[in-house]
């Protein structure tokens, strides 16, 4: 029988609550047909308010030589390091730049039974890969503040870095359908190359690697156009490359379109390691309520089974990753598996009930 170990980083606030669902989830889809051993390790803003620590490096070695990670959310409001940064969100950085987690892929689907603020209820199904470990955020922790009078973070965009964001991009694009409105196979380069020269750079090594795809169609966007053109006419994309920071930006906006982040899934892939998250924060308003939507871990969840399947050529993982989604579709469109934030009355526990129901 294949074994796995997942290390699983509970996090704060609501993470420990979608955490447990994913996992009740996981479980139920597998049936001990695979051996899954869950190590919990220490990690997030209540860590460091408890050891002064965000992410040991026990946690560090855990992660690194376990099978994939799956993190719940991290961060507490006003849990910040000397220099006001947040605690929490080190821990999700920290794992990135460690393990080289490259690319952070972030579906943006609209699902039947979910609402969307968007007039004619447009069909929504892209994805935007993130580069992300250059780009603006490679200054964390490197910036510099003179004498409380001027600040200053340097933009990072290297050649090898553009390259394999970009292939990875040209990749998903051939694995998928193609965009809603037309069904061409597209990748639309994110970018503000019309005033800055890291990111004209971008775009001209994007063009090089897309090169190598005739059959797959080179679109741009300026960053504040693309803003627009998420509300206006998100059925025009099919993948969607973007530099760290406004690959973190236009995913919450995407997000907003999709029913909010409680469905805003993602994946931080590297050559050999693999990370599995919400994109969505820790809530901690809500945490130990019993309300909070874990559908975007429970896909998230099954992104995981989905790599390791493939990286292990293990079909059943595959299968149960299909069968999670689907559950996840119909529980949403017969209503059942709508929790509050959706406008529905269901609870974390009823929703992952009308999940499991359907496995």
């Amino acid at each position: 029988m294949n074994s796995y170990k997942i290390a699983v980083v509970d996090g704060d606030g609501i993470g420990p609550e979608v955490c447990a669902a994913t996992i009740k989830v996981i479980d139920e889809v597998i049936k001990g047909a695979r051996s899954i051993e869950w190590d919990h390790v220490a990690g997030g803003a209540q860590n460091y308010l408890d050891t002064g620590v965000a992410l040991p490096d026990e946690t560090v070695e855990r992660c690194r030589s376990a099978d994939a990670i799956l993190l719940g959310a991290a961060g507490l409001p006003g849990v910040l390091y000397p220099d006001g940064t947040e605690a929490g969100q080190d821990t999700t950085l920290q794992l990135r730049f460690e393990l080289d987690l490259y690319a952070n892929l972030r579906p943006i689907k609209l699902y039947e039974g979910v609402k969307t603020p968007l007039e004619g209820r447009p069909n929504i199904n892209y994805v935007i890969v993130r580069e992300n470990s250059e780009g603006l955020y490679a200054s964390r922790g490197g910036g510099n503040v003179l004498r409380g009078e001027t600040a200053s973070d340097t933009m990072l965009i290297t050649r090898k870095g553009v390259e394999r964001i970009v292939r990875q991009a040209a990749e998903l694009s051939l694995q998928r359908n193609g965009a809603p409105l037309d069904g061409k196979k597209r990748v639309t380069i994110c970018d503000k190359s019309n005033v800055l020269r890291s990111f004209a750079f971008f775009r001209s090594v994007a063009d090089e690697v897309l090169a190598d795809y005739p059959e797959i169609e080179v679109d741009y966007a300026l960053v504040d156009a693309l803003s627009m053109y998420l509300v206006t006419r998100p059925s025009y994309y099919d993948v969607i490359v973007a530099e760290n920071m406004f690959g973190d930006i236009i995913s919450d906006l995407g997000a907003a379109t999709i029913g909010g982040l409680g469905m805003a899934d993602s994946s931080e892939i590297g050559e050999s390691h693999a990370l599995f998250q919400a994109s969505h924060g820790s809530a901690p308003d809500i945490a130990g309520k019993g309300v909070a939507n874990p559908i975007a871990t429970i896909l998230s969840g099954a992104s995981m089974l989905e790599w390791l399947g493939g990286r292990s050529d293990d079909s059943l993982l595959t299968e149960s990753a299909f069968a999670i989604r689907s559950a996840v579709e119909a529980a949403l469109a017969e209503g059942d598996g709508l929790t509050k934030d959706l406008g529905g009355q269901a609870g974390t526990q009823d929703c992952v009930d009308a999940i499991v129901r359907r496995l």
